[in-house]
Parts: C-alpha cells; structure tokens; sequence
C-alpha cells in the first residue's frame, strides 16, 4: 500500500515517513498542496496523509482536487491538523476529507485509521474492478443484440408489405420477439401468411425465426401447398431446435381470387373468419400438434379448406392477447376476444390494441403479443408474373394406394411431386393441390371411411370428426383409392382422376353434381370455381377434374 504525506513542516513529514514504513506502507513525500498534486498523477496513491496548513495550496484547496484526480475509486484523505475548532474540522469533511488525526500524531490511532481506510480502499477496488467486468460483457452483449437484430431484420425483409391486404401489430415482450410473422406472394397470385409462436421469450425463443423464415420463402417462390410447407418446416425445427422448444403455428394460403382459404393449425389459438361488417362468423380451431414435435412419420399434412368471400378478413393471432392479465390477475380470456368482433363497429387493429392496453391497465406486458388481419381479396392477380412455357408431350401417370399405404402415405403430395416436373405445371402446384387434395379427402373420409360431415357440427365438432377419422384411418384394413393424372399439351390442361373402392353416392340426392358439403370446410363447391369441369360416375365414388393450365 502506497501512502502520499503532505505536509509543509519536516518533522512531521519524517515523523509520519518512519511510523509508516515502520508498518510496512510506501511513503511518497509532498511539501505542499502543488507539490501533491504532481506526486499524486507520477504515482499510484492508496491513501493520503494531507495536512491543513500549508503554504502554495493548503489542504482544503488539496483535497478536492485529488478526489477527482481519483474519480470513481475511492481515495481515502486524512487529515492532519493542530486545528480543533468544529467549523475547521467541519470544513475538513465538506472538501472531500474522509477522516482527521489531530496533531502531535499516536501512532496506535494512526495505524488504527489508516487500516480501516485501507479494507474500504480495497473494498472500492473491488468494486471498481467488478462495475468495469459488467460494462465490458455488457457492451458485448449489446454489440451481440445488435448484429443479432441486424440479422434478424435482414432475414425478414422479403416480408410482404401491403396494409389493404395484410394489416398487423407485433409488440415483444423482451428485445426479441419470440413470435414470427413471415407474408410472401405465391406464383399463381395468391399469399401465404405464417403465424408463430415460440416457446418462452427474448432471444432463446426468435432464434428459431431465422431457419423457419428461410424455409417458408423458399417454399413460397416454388408455390407449394400449406400442408408441404408445414411437413418441411417440421422437420427444420425438429432438427435444430433442443427438446423443450416447439412453435405453434398457423400456415395460411389465400388463392388469387380471394375467395378460399387453406389452413394448417398447429397448437395455435382458434383462427377468425369475419365478415365485412366486422361480424364474427367462424371460429377454426386448431387441428394439429405444433412444429418440431412430431417426427416426420407421425407429423399431419392435413389442411382445412374454406370458402371465403370479398371483403372477409381472416384473423391470426397468438396467445399473448387472450393470456393478458390486469392488476386485478384477470385475462382477457377468449369470450372478450370473440365479443369485440360485432356487427357495424369498427374491429381494427388499431382499435383492439386499445381496447387490449386499456383493459390491462398499470399491469406489465406478460407475453409477446402478435395479430394480423388478412383481407380476401383478388389484388395479388395483377402481379401474377407470365407462365413458363409448357412441355409439348402427354403423359399419363397412375398412382394405386391400398389401405395400408393410406394409412402411413399422402398420396396427393406423391403424385403433384411427379406431376410439377413436368415442364410448365410447377408454378400451378399449389391450385392443382387444392383441387387434388378436396377430391381426395372426400374419397377417404366418405368413401372408404364412411365419415358423415354432419359430426363436424356442435362447438367442437372439427376436434371430434379429426379424432373420428384418425381412429377409423388406424383400424383401416381394406380399401383403396387410384389416382390418373393426364396432361394433355394440346389444350393446356391436366385432368385428375380420383377413384375409390367405396360404396359411392347417391346422385339423386345432389344438385348440379356437386356435393352438399356446403357447410363444413370449403366443400366441393370450391372445386367448379378453379376447375374447368367436374365429373362424378354412376356410382359417386370416381370424380374427374379437369384444370385448365392458362398460359
């Protein structure tokens, strides 16, 4: 420990230099307050022995002066005076004095105080040393948020931006968001949108953002189908993320005219379909489990398919809304969600949010809170961008599943693999997978599964007729289902044919060809809006669609 003595008289500097060294301390020696101030910058001073009178500067003037030199380390000054006085000894402390020995000095006093001194000296250093640790990692944290941040924003920025057409709101709960909002245009003039949710928050929860998001826009250039999109991402997430992490997600396709929707859900909140007037007019529930659970031979492709007219807004959201909590602990809950959407009153976001802020009050943020309204609409057609040219060849594939292939295969995702080679027929994947994967569902549930529709009915009804058609698809022992594909170059169009070993249909009992299914999912209505034909047999259980391939 070094020790400055400042002192104007040379007894008492030699004095208080032989107490000192006696004790085992460095000595540095200054005359006068100057003088000091000089030795102080030319050594490392611990502790300082400053006495009051002095000529040049005396010690008052001293003191402050090398309490700043020091800056945030403390610097123990003990001040060394004849002067008993409460007025000197009070201005002693106000100039930045931490103690006094009064003249002539006891050495058991001395050595008694500057000990003390010493283990708060050695205190601050600590302290000092710690505060300097923490501002460095701290730094480097906020130096590691930024490129994170940077990356984050770059790898999101394909995002389409379109307010009319997709309006949102995202507030994260920490400096990273663990929800996800990825939009991207699909070749054929429609929009995926892709809702998530991680599981906790902040930093350990957006990771996951940068793989789904490269995934999903990839997916979407090459125009595939929700259900592939979420088989794909699955097996990303599954890959990379550790056990304990997961994302709910909501997968959505509008097509280009804006009149149908497909849907893949995922552990994710129930989905709003609203009417123009902001009326709430169907609640889709989530069907399946979230991404990066299952393994890929346990994972479900299945999406529902809804009619939709213009004007409709369909509403994602993630649970940070409904599981916001008031100072009181009361949540939002879903009944408040589901009572703001009525009829000729204004459901905005914007307006929500308010209503959301309001109800929660003096109460913090508890989760990352995330909607989007996506609105039907047909404005994507005009950036639809010019088909490639068509392979000048037929062909003529067939694909036989038996029943236990049906069980552990998804024979429409087969077949469209082999059909989107053929030159020109890529970019009408995701329409050809509409209209492939609507036929063929309806061959499976009522054909070969005997489902009635009419178990889709009541508040959970698509929870109960999914658990229906997983127990009778487990117990399937026979039956099967033939899929012909025929492209025919000379009038641009590729004809499906659908056939299953059920016992059919009565024809009679449907109008126009077309079954009544009107009521649950998209129904088969869809199908003679983005056909060019429908055909059913006799019987009912062989269907052929005709698809026009517009150049």
């Amino acid at each position: 420990m070094r020790v400055l003595v400042v002192d104007d008289q040379e007894l008492n500097r030699v004095l208080l230099q032989f107490l000192l060294q006696d004790e085992g301390y460095e000595v540095v020696i200054a005359t006068n307050g100057e003088e000091a101030l000089e030795r102080f910058d030319d050594n490392e001073i611990d502790l300082v022995l400053l006495d009051v009178v002095m000529p040049v500067m005396d010690g008052f003037a001293t003191a402050p002066l090398l309490k700043e030199k020091a800056g945030e380390l403390y610097l123990p000054i003990i001040f060394i005076t004849a002067l008993d006085d409460q007025a000197s000894l009070k201005r002693c402390l106000e100039v930045g004095g931490d103690d006094f020995l009064n003249k002539p000095f006891d050495k058991v006093i001395l050595s008694a105080k500057i000990r003390a001194h010493a283990r708060i000296r050695a205190l601050a250093l600590k302290t000092l040393e710690q505060k300097k640790q923490l501002e460095y990692h701290q730094n480097q944290i906020n130096r590691e948020h930024e490129i994170v941040d940077h990356v984050f924003k770059n790898a999101l920025m394909d995002n389409y931006q379109d307010k009319e057409v997709v309006d949102f709101y995202m507030s994260p709960h920490s400096m990273f968001n663990g929800d996800v909002l990825l939009i991207a245009t699909n070749p054929v003039g429609g929009i995926y949108v892709l809702m998530g949710d991680f599981t906790g928050h902040g930093l350990s929860a957006a990771i996951g953002a940068l793989p789904l998001s490269k995934t999903f826009y990839s997916m979407a250039k090459k125009g595939l189908s929700v259900g592939d999109m979420a088989a794909e991402l699955n097996n990303q997430l599954l890959q990379l993320l550790p056990d304990d992490m997961f994302c709910a997600a909501t997968i959505l396709e509008m097509n280009s005219s804006g009149k149908s929707i497909s849907l893949w859900i995922g552990g994710m909140p129930d989905t709003f379909l609203v009417k123009p007037d902001g009326t709430l007019n169907k609640i889709i529930n989530s069907q399946h489990m979230a991404l990066g659970v299952l393994e890929a031979d346990e994972f479900e492709t299945t999406v529902l398919n809804i009619e939709t007219n213009p004007g409709d807004r369909v509403v994602l959201y993630t649970d940070g809304i409904i599981e916001s909590v008031n100072l009181e602990g009361e949540m939002y809950s879903e009944t408040r969600f589901e009572d703001f959407f009525q009829a000729d009153k204004d459901t905005s976001i914007e307006t929500l949010i308010n209503e959301l802020i309001a109800f929660r009050g003096e109460a913090e943020q508890n989760d990352d809170i995330s909607m989007a309204y996506l609105t039907c609409t047909n404005k994507l057609q005009a950036m639809v961008e010019p088909e490639q040219s068509f392979s000048k060849l037929p062909f003529h594939l067939r694909l036989e599943a038996t029943a236990e292939e049906l069980k552990h295969t998804d024979p429409v995702v087969e077949m469209l693999d082999v059909v989107s080679q053929i030159c020109g027929l890529s970019d009408h994947r995701s329409v050809m997978f509409l209209l492939l994967s609507e036929v063929y569902n309806n061959a499976l549930d009522h054909g070969i599964l005997k489902l009635d529709s009419s178990d889709k009915d009541g508040d959970d009804g698509f929870m109960d007729y999914y658990f229906k058609r997983q127990d009778a698809l487990s117990a399937l022992t026979q039956g099967d289902i033939t899929i012909n594909a025929e492209y025919q170059p000379n009038g641009n169009r590729i004809i499906f044919t659908i056939t299953d070993s059920g016992d059919g249909f009565d024809m009679s009992s449907t109008s126009d060809n077309t079954v009544n299914d009107k009521e649950h999912g998209r129904g088969l209505s869809l199908l003679a809006e983005l056909a060019e034909s429908i055909e059913y047999s006799d019987k009912g259980n062989e269907v052929r669609v005709v698809y026009l391939l517009e150049a």
